[in-house]
């Protein structure tokens, strides 16, 4: 980046990563954890503009841009959302200037009438339509957050005026206004959308969205980086920056001798394995903030031995959470007793429910004898062995498949290592091929919106309830009937009661093995500070708005 003295940059509104100068965090900013270190949640607004970033894509090249069908965190800076997440994981306006229900089944959305495309052709709510549509196709993304929206296409999502859409389902549904502030509420322009089909988000074709960056001509170099301009008319504020490079770092070590060298500007979830190095001198700093993420793994396949529930508990009781937590998250993480985080209902209106149904979950245990004879119980063939997937060159899936394995010897079990290619990793979520030969997958996931029922439907939901991730087919109607009853009340005490329901079931059958939750990992140049590192920064906006509003 051009090297000029910026001060402290930062976010103003949702979650932006902004350039500023270097001022002192406020102390009501922080939360201090113990002796080791503070949580920052946010810090000061940017001020001042700089040419060139260079940001490092730590998960790897992405599969497509195209908001329907990936999750990554150059998105975020393309395509604008109808609702705009906050750091404090509240939710505020965005594309859309309301949105809520009008009756427990009727949702209107009423667009910003200043809100243009980069073309500057002018956000319609034909185009809102047209993105929302996007996610009612089962192979989207987002489909679970749609499963309840009407099926008929006219009646379902509908222009009810120039700048109003309409939604109406089938059943009321608690959880589809927080989709909207992630990418499921992404808006992009039909026109571009019907002419370019399925090369949507591609290197080829591109895309084209509204939000503070565009995809330079041709910026796209696979296997390189991704190249992006500030757009100058963004309808909250041009950005600070004027070109956002995008480089895919997946290796750790490689990483932080980048980072620190000041060959790349700055990275969000950067590896805690290189603490150390990112705590000593070097060309920028670390900064620790709230997150909804957490590192597990869970099954594969509805025919492999990791699909019974016995399997996994088994090894739920053979690993050492204290070794985990000191090994591969170096002392940045914390015991995590189910797949949904605290955090993610920390502000929520039945906070209290939701927190007294967590505490009476069981502490993780190491029992090798409890385990072993759960081996042995579960009737499963275990002398073939079971494959865990990670990713290639990063040093905390190395390590978390090594503890998997070294669990799995000590009760009878058999795990190999599969490390693929990050871009085949990446597919194996959405390509059934890919996951051919695979038992388990070891992931490090996050809750994108707030609320509590995003993972639990992910995994555990029949897939035509937006189940897109239960390769086990794991089907347990006490879990299925709590989840629907808590996605369909219309109060919160209510939802929170029957979401406890069904933890208490689906907790010790451990679709996910949660190792540990963890924290929001920032390294900043010293020219760049100022990065929202509160749950927003591991969500819809992803803290990757280099300054502007």
């Amino acid at each position: 980046m051009k090297r000029t003295a910026l001060a402290a940059g930062a976010v103003a509104g949702a979650a932006l990563l902004a350039l500023t100068a270097c001022t002192p965090r406020d102390a009501d900013d922080a939360d201090v954890v113990g002796d080791d270190f503070e949580i920052v949640d946010a810090q000061p607004a940017g001020t001042q503009a700089v040419d060139e970033v260079t940001w490092a894509i730590v998960e790897g090249e992405p599969a497509t841009l195209n908001p329907a069908a990936s999750a990554n965190l150059i998105i975020p800076n393309l395509c604008d959302n109808l609702l705009s997440l906050q750091p404090d994981f509240s939710i505020e306006p965005g594309v859309a200037e309301r949105a809520e229900f009008v009756d427990p089944v009727t949702f209107v959305i009423t667009l910003r009438d200043d809100v243009t495309f980069w073309d500057g052709s002018p956000v319609t709510a034909d185009d809102v339509v047209y993105s929302l549509q996007q996610n009612t196709n089962p192979a989207s993304q987002w489909y679970g957050a749609f499963a309840l929206v009407d099926p008929d296409p006219t009646a379902g999502i509908a222009a009810t005026g120039p700048n109003e859409v309409t939604v109406r389902f089938i059943a009321p549904d608690s959880t589809f206004r927080d989709a909207l502030a992630g990418q499921g509420g992404a808006v992009m322009q039909k026109a571009f959308g019907e002419a370019n089909g399925a090369a949507v988000g591609t290197p080829d074709a591109g895309l084209m969205c509204t939000g503070p960056f565009e995809l330079q001509d041709g910026g796209w170099t696979p296997g390189s980086e991704i190249v992006t301009i500030a757009n100058e008319d963004y309808w909250n504020g041009a950005p600070l920056v004027g070109t956002l490079t995008y480089t895919f770092v997946s290796d750790g070590s490689t990483l932080a001798t980048a980072l620190t060298q000041g060959e790349i500007d700055g990275a969000i979830n950067v590896s805690p394995g290189s603490r150390a190095v990112f705590e000593g001198d070097g060309a920028g700093s670390l900064t620790v903030g709230h997150s909804t993420a957490s590192y597990s793994f869970g099954p594969a396949s509805a025919t492999s031995a990791a699909a019974n529930p016995k399997i996994r508990q088994a090894l739920n009781l053979a690993i050492d959470r204290d070794q985990y937590l000191e090994t591969v998250v170096n002392g940045l993480g914390y015991v995590q007793k189910t797949i949904v985080p605290e955090f993610s209902f920390h502000s929520m209106e039945a906070s209290g429910t939701y927190q007294e149904g967590y505490d009476a979950l069981a502490e993780p245990e190491v029992d090798l004898e409890a385990a072993t004879a759960l081996v042995e119980e579960s009737g499963e063939d275990v002398s073939r062995p079971l494959v865990v997937a990670v990713p290639s060159g990063a040093k905390e899936f190395q390590q978390t498949a090594a503890i998997i394995q070294s669990a799995g010897k000590q009760i009878g079990l058999d795990i190999r290592i599969d490390e693929m290619q990050a871009s085949d990793f990446g597919a194996l979520f959405y390509d059934p091929s890919k996951r051919e030969g695979v038992d388990f997958v070891a992931t490090q996931g996050y809750l994108e919106t707030p609320g509590v029922l995003g993972y639990p439907s992910l995994f555990m939901l029949p897939p035509e309830m937006g189940g897109i991730f239960n390769w086990s087919g794991y089907e347990n109607p006490e879990v299925t009937e709590h989840l629907l009853a808590a996605r369909n009340a219309t109060d919160p005490e209510t939802a929170a009661r029957e979401f406890t329901a069904a933890q208490e079931v689906f907790a010790p059958d451990m679709l996910q093995v949660t190792l540990a939750g963890t924290y929001q990992l920032t390294y900043l140049s010293d020219e760049l500070t100022g990065v929202t590192t509160s749950i927003a920064a591991y969500s819809s906006p992803w803290a990757l708005h280099l300054g502007g509003k």
